[in-house]
């Protein structure tokens, strides 16, 4: 009996799309455990309690977020389209948004859904380093991506019109002194497959209208200061929902789960 409950949970485990058999909650639909605070759940009351536009040097847009709350396409609410207007032409840096509390280690989870072919966004833990969100790029600046660091995992992205989700434990860059000593690490699950694994992250890409540090010595700058879970503008009609994040302390160099 007891040999016959494991094989069916081995089977479960390797045809549920919502939870890994770690028995962490990971792709679309999973829901935010007890311990976890909601960062987004549709409504426009959250958007404007829990999220600003990013006070970067490329700031152009003016509160309240422009950002318009949308039926959900798969019939399940309200989502948000990050297609402020301030960005059209792929501005990026002139009307993301992020989190007003700032945060160091955690384990992350957003659902994007992508309208139109080419549509441009981003994830980026610590307002500094991003996770693509780009649809028909597969390349090292492509979807799924930790940008510029890894290949792209774009044979999990279910495609246009579509909701996928990121989960995501990242551990914050370790100093020392105020020198850096451990670079900081993530990873990530795509639509519920592991992709990255301990990625140590390098620099922040994208200059200093990309995020924090961005402007600090090409990036390379990276300063102990927590940073919140930022969404980029390009200009493109992507839409988010289900946003919700666990703080965590990683002691040790490791962020797989």
């Amino acid at each position: 009996m007891k040999r016959t409950i494991q094989f069916l949970f081995f089977a479960w485990c390797l045809i549920a799309t919502t939870t890994s058999c770690n028995e962490q909650p990971v792709g679309v639909g999973a829901k935010a455990p007890a311990d976890a605070q909601v960062l987004f759940d549709g409504s426009r009351q959250m958007l404007d309690e829990q999220w600003t536009y990013w006070e970067g040097p490329r700031l152009a847009a003016e509160l309240p977020i422009k950002w318009e709350i949308v039926d959900d396409p798969a019939g399940t609410g309200t989502a948000v389209n990050s297609n402020d207007p301030t960005a059209a032409g792929g501005q990026y840096g002139t009307a993301d948004i992020v989190t007003k509390q700032k945060y160091r280690d955690f384990r992350l989870h957003v659902e994007f859904l992508i309208q139109q072919e080419k549509g441009n966004s981003g994830v980026y833990l610590q307002n500094r380093y991003e996770i693509q969100v780009l649809d028909g790029d597969s390349t090292r600046h492509g979807m799924g991506t930790v940008i510029n660091e890894t290949e792209s995992p774009y044979f999990a992205y279910k495609g246009v019109g579509q909701w996928n989700a990121y989960d995501i434990q990242f551990r914050a860059a370790r100093f020392e002194n105020g020198e850096l000593t451990e670079k900081p690490l993530v990873t990530v699950y795509f639509n519920g497959q592991k992709v990255h694994s301990n990625v140590a992250i390098n620099k922040v890409w994208g200059g200093p209208y990309s995020g924090l540090d961005g402007g600090n010595d090409d990036g390379y700058g990276i300063t102990d200061r927590p940073g919140g879970i930022k969404l980029q503008a390009e200009g493109h009609p992507v839409l988010y929902r289900n946003i919700w994040i666990k703080e965590l302390d990683l002691a040790e160099p490791n962020t797989d789960f």
